[in-house]
């Protein structure tokens, strides 16, 4: 397993897009209380031409048995914009 530089990585334009992405998602997480450091995170991609949005879901660690505190984030990644925010029940 070969490790990645920080200058290879920065040539790979979804890496990079993604983690532009997920760093305005994680202000806009902190913004509405949610710590991303204690978060599950998942990212998905929407793709509906002529754009690309990202959406970042933030859920608690130990979702079993468990509902609720959920946080998705909507980010446009041709703008770098959050778009949405919505909170679980």
């Amino acid at each position: 397993m070969s490790t990645e530089t920080l200058e290879e990585i920065q040539q790979d334009n979804v890496a990079m897009t993604v983690a532009h992405a997920l760093q305005l998602a994680n202000r806009a997480a902190v913004a509405q209380g949610v710590d991303p450091a204690t978060s599950m995170i998942t990212i998905s991609a929407e793709a509906s031409l002529p754009a690309t949005w990202w959406r970042v879901h933030y859920g608690p660690r130990d979702y079993i048995s468990r509902r609720g505190g959920d946080l998705i984030v909507t980010v446009d990644a041709a703008t770098g914009r959050v778009e949405q925010v919505l909170r679980g029940q």
